[in-house]
């Protein structure tokens, strides 16, 4: 079979739909939301981590100091 006559063979079974499009394209939606939702959850379990580890934070500032903004390495 050539390549044009397989795109023929394909545009004919094309114009034969049959059935609901919204039924059958609903589960691309909620596929969607749920991954939506799956990756928020993600984003809001980082919630303020920096303040988990407040008390190490203060620990270290005391025993070396404040650092300087020079030496923060950006």
């Amino acid at each position: 079979m050539t390549f044009a006559s397989l795109l023929a063979h394909a545009a004919e079974e094309g114009g034969h739909h049959g059935g609901n499009v919204q039924a059958e394209t609903f589960w691309i939606g909620a596929v969607a939301f749920v991954v939506f939702v799956a990756l928020s959850l993600v984003t809001l379990s980082y919630r303020n981590v920096s303040n988990r580890h407040a008390h190490k934070a203060e620990a270290y500032t005391q025993k070396h100091g404040t650092p300087t903004p020079e030496a923060h390495g950006h």
